[in-house]
């Protein structure tokens, strides 16, 4: 009987901690606290490519949190989607902060436009062999955890890939940028949804920033037309009030030295 009944539970509860390999826990208590437990900063790396947005992060990539989103997004650990959205909903809510000029004590950002969480795609091939989307996934846990607060969120997937890209591993940043360069673009009617809320553009990581440098300049460029006589209107004129910011999980240790003194 009890050999039945700890096999039972192998397939209903998960073995191990999904940061640091403890039985019997989803995730420990120190790997939470290694994943939500400090106040997220802004990040920035070096060299900084041209036209990323203010990012924010949660957490630094490395150690347990490095192994809790390569589970997720390697090894279709699930169960750690709900920690994850909610240490992305605490960076998302960092970057509005900022973008609002509320202090950190303030818990939302400013202004009553709902909160548009726009993430980073995945390849296709990508989504088919992981059989799941981890940015989206991560993003869809965040906007619920950001809405039990209170605000007014929604996950909107309109950066699509226009054409195919290398593998990343491996380029530095000059390289990582071109191959990036043009690679995204916002769907047919994404401009007008982009154009109802403030933006923050999310993935699971940053290292290099070239990602999210290219997934901001798909969306400044988008047109979108409005309705009427009234001529094109730009996403570029649109962001001037509803500013572009970017919000990631976790991003290299070394982008974190912009809060250094």
């Amino acid at each position: 009987m009890p050999g039945w009944w700890q096999d039972l539970t192998d397939l209903v509860l998960p073995a191990e901690c999904g940061g640091c390999g403890r039985p019997r826990a989803a995730l420990c208590a120190q790997c939470r606290e290694a994943l939500c437990g400090a106040a997220p900063c802004r990040v920035s790396p070096d060299p900084r490519p041209p036209g990323l947005p203010v990012v924010h992060a949660a957490a630094p990539y490395g150690n347990s949190v490095r192994a809790m989103l390569l589970a997720h997004k390697e090894r279709g650990a699930l169960g750690l989607v709900v920690p994850l959205g909610a240490g992305l909903a605490g960076a998302v809510r960092a970057a509005l902060r900022e973008s609002a000029g509320l202090p950190d004590s303030a818990d939302r950002g400013g202004g009553d436009a709902p909160v548009l969480l726009v993430p980073v795609p995945s390849a296709r091939g990508a989504v088919r062999a992981r059989g799941h989307d981890p940015v989206r996934r991560i993003a869809l846990a965040a906007a619920g955890e950001l809405r039990r607060g209170g605000m007014r969120a929604r996950v909107l997937g309109v950066l699509r890939h226009r054409r195919a890209v290398a593998d990343q591993a491996g380029l530095n940043s000059r390289q990582r940028q071109a191959n990036l360069r043009g690679a995204l673009e916002v769907t047919a009617g994404g401009g007008r949804l982009i154009a109802g809320g403030r933006v923050v553009i999310v993935d699971d990581l940053m290292t290099t920033g070239a990602t999210l440098a290219e997934a901001a300049r798909a969306i400044r460029d988008v047109r979108t037309e409005s309705k009427g006589p009234t001529p094109l209107v730009t996403a570029r004129e649109i962001t001037c009030e509803n500013t572009i910011s970017a919000a990631v999980v976790a991003s290299s240790p070394d982008s974190f030295g912009i809060n250094r003194n």
